[in-house]
């Protein structure tokens, strides 16, 4: 196979498996069960869950032990992009050592994040996935579900294709390994700030324009690739993290609706964000060394050392900024479905 269609097939590959990203929004939003026990063996429960095309819920249901029965018919209301479903349960002797799941779950590509609050006031947090979607309680005396939010941090970003585009982007821009991680910094240090503030409702925008933006980033980084081909000069390359820092402060909100759509509570939310975003580098650093050695590796094959490839995850990012650029102004365009 030469070289030009070799490029061509893995094109479609990556553009394929990209192109599904956006469909897949709302599932990557995690759902929040929240069980909070008020007296012996009596539970508040609080049941968020994000919604999907025309509206309505994901259809994903709690499942509880069989020792536990509903005290009251369960409420819901719409709140934002999501439906919140609140009900008070009795379980005999309690929570401790039991078993909690939800069902559907496996269906989706998302998460739920599950709180339980124990009457003693200590905290126990798990995630639950598609491929676990059952964990049993520890009960009274359970720590702090540190590697819960920790998680969800790396899985929000690796599974986040166009905050991995804009880091390709930067990638293939700045070739000094120093500058590289002086960008890579201007950029963590601006998401985290907006990711603060928007989590703690500081600054609110909203998401259809913040995803526009974004998306315009992306884009506004495939000419400036093309410029380093040339051996062009541009503001971007010159000083890319002046650009980083001023685009990342804008991906920080986009990072935010992931942890705000969860409703942690306001007391936890410190922590949370923190833990979240150590996640979220932890997985964008892994993905920068994939980056660096899959280019070091490919640099002694003969074939990808050919133009067409070399090129090749630069148009890829011009193209998905441009796709995605367009998708978001005209979904804004039609407004709210």
């Amino acid at each position: 196979m030469s070289c030009l269609r070799r490029s061509l097939a893995v094109a479609g590959m990556l553009l394929a498996t990209l192109l599904a990203g956006p469909t897949r929004a709302h599932e990557l939003q995690p759902g929040y069960l929240e069980l909070r026990e008020t007296a012996p063996a009596n539970y508040e429960v609080q049941w968020k869950l994000p919604s999907i095309a025309g509206g309505q819920p994901m259809p994903l249901a709690p499942v509880f032990p069989d020792r536990c029965r509903m005290q009251a018919e369960p409420r819901s209301a719409r709140a934002g992009g999501a439906w919140l479903f609140s009900a008070r349960i009795a379980c005999d002797a309690g929570l401790a050592a039991q078993v909690l799941g939800v069902e559907g779950l496996e269906a989706f590509s998302t998460d739920v994040l599950v709180r339980v609050q124990h009457a003693d006031g200590t905290v126990e947090s798990h995630l639950l996935k598609p491929a676990a979607t059952k964990v049993k309680l520890r009960g009274p005396g359970a720590t702090y579900g540190a590697a819960t939010y920790l998680g969800l941090g790396v899985e929000h970003i690796l599974f986040g294709f166009d905050h991995l585009l804009f880091v390709l982007g930067l990638v293939l821009i700045v070739r000094d390994r120093w500058m590289l991680l002086k960008t890579i910094t201007a950029f963590t240090v601006a998401h985290s700030l907006t990711l603060a503030a928007a989590s703690f409702d500081l600054v609110r925008l909203s998401p259809a324009p913040v995803e526009a933006v974004i998306a315009l980033s992306i884009l506004f980084l495939g000419p400036e690739i093309v410029r380093v081909w040339r051996g062009q000069t541009s503001f971007t390359i010159r000083h890319p993290w002046v650009v980083a820092f001023a685009f990342g402060l804008l991906h920080g909100f986009g990072f935010a609706g992931a942890l705000a759509e969860l409703g942690v509570p306001r007391q936890e939310l410190p922590m949370a964000l923190l833990l979240f975003n150590i996640g979220v580098e932890i997985g964008q650093l892994a993905f920068v060394a994939s980056v660096l050695l899959l280019g070091r590796g490919l640099r002694a094959v003969a074939w990808a050392r050919s133009p067409a490839w070399q090129r090749l995850p630069g148009y890829l990012v011009g193209t998905m900024g441009a796709y995605w650029t367009i998708g978001t102004v005209l979904a804004i365009l039609r407004g709210p479905a």
